[in-house]
């Protein structure tokens, strides 16, 4: 996996999925990934009692339970700095360590 501030054309694509998500849901953070067949999915932080996922998580559930093989790229928009030991250990299991992750 690395990590990139540079953001190709298809990629832009993702941080606006992200920020929408984000500002829609009014979370702490949104996400957006694309799979290796283009496919895109976005998410949101859930917060609730009896559940919790972030935003990264969300996507990797949502492209698994699409049918989705891996991944290509994800952008994460929450304004930190560094993701997340759980977020980066569900990106490398699903998409391997060549996909790139952009942070916002």
């Amino acid at each position: 996996m690395s990590e990139s501030s540079q953001l190709s054309a298809e990629d832009q694509k993702l941080l606006t999925l992200a920020r929408a998500t984000r500002a829609r849901t009014r979370a702490a953070e949104g996400a957006a990934v694309r799979d290796t067949d283009g496919r895109t999915y976005a998410g949101a932080t859930v917060d609730l009692a009896s559940l919790q996922l972030s935003a990264v998580q969300v996507c990797v559930a949502m492209a698994a339970a699409s049918g989705s093989r891996g991944l290509e790229a994800a952008v994460v928009f929450s304004g930190g700095s560094e993701l997340a030991a759980a977020d980066a250990a569900v990106i490398a299991e699903f998409g391997g360590d060549e996909v790139v992750v952009h942070l916002w």
